[in-house]
């Protein structure tokens, strides 16, 4: 009923994550989740701010949006915040020559950084290039470093493709800090410097935004953290043991996007 979505009232903006809420990525390119291209349009025409909030760093941004867009989803560059172009950020301001960890089709977002004699390991979801001469490779220049740095970009556990759960670079992550006694500095969700980029992004204070995603911790915690409105959805890699989260408590569970959107666009 109505008095049920306190939660959905007072929005100008919404906050989406991309694998899990719109689409479940795979080999095969991934298939969309049923009713998320209408739910998408449904929010762009009731003049709601929409910003994109993905940690994907298998793609750049570009080859991310058109895979997108052939799905039949309304999505531009503009409006999708990545970790990449937030670390090339970081890495500018601080002089920062990385070592790239990261999947082959994200190489090309550090065209314009210089990678010679690196002073930084950047870790992203390298997929089938997490091999152990890989990981080691990384290892040996952060151990190799006075005051190692580690960025990486997310810090995910896991997420789930068409065939299954994968693992994500979180797990990596925590193997080179574990290793060379080193605390990463994570790019990504749910760092509170990148729900901030995606709010003035879309010019909307995070009071008046609801960020939507499949990831208890980084979509909902993370967003919560940052002073937004959060929603889990039982869409993606959800499953029923995060209803039980000992931390993070949702401010409403929604079967998947469209019926998000149903909910909010009633309040409007």
């Amino acid at each position: 009923g109505r008095e049920m979505a306190a939660w959905a009232r007072a929005v100008r903006g919404l906050l989406l994550d991309v694998s899990g809420v719109l689409y479940d990525s795979g080999g095969d390119g991934g298939v969309p989740i049923a009713g998320s291209v209408e739910a998408v349009r449904r929010i762009k025409a009731s003049g709601l701010k929409l910003q994109f909030c993905t940690n994907e760093t298998q793609a750049t941004r570009e080859g991310f949006v058109k895979k997108l867009q052939g799905m039949g989803f309304d999505i531009s560059v503009a409006e999708v915040t990545a970790p990449a172009p937030a670390a090339c950020r970081i890495l500018k301001e601080r002089n920062l020559r990385p070592h790239l960890l990261v999947h082959n089709d994200l190489v090309p977002e550090f065209a314009e950084i210089d990678k010679t004699n690196p002073n930084c390991v950047v870790i992203g979801d390298a997929a089938e290039n997490f091999t152990y001469g890989n990981l080691n490779e990384a290892f040996r220049v952060l151990i190799g470093m006075e005051k190692p740095v580690l960025i990486s970009l997310g810090k995910g556990r896991y997420y789930k493709e068409t065939d299954g759960l994968k693992l994500d670079v979180g797990a990596y992550m925590k193997a080179l800090e574990y290793a060379c006694d080193v605390q990463a500095e994570v790019v990504g969700k749910p760092a509170k410097t990148f729900f901030e980029a995606a709010l003035a992004e879309m010019g909307v204070a995070p009071q008046q935004a609801i960020m939507i995603g499949d990831d208890i911790v980084n979509d909902v915690g993370g967003a919560q953290q940052c002073g937004m409105r959060a929603l889990q959805v039982r869409t993606g890699k959800y499953r029923p043991c995060d209803e039980k989260h000992p931390h993070v408590k949702p401010d409403a569970y929604v079967n998947n996007l469209a019926e998000a959107v149903d909910i909010i666009l009633q309040q409007l």
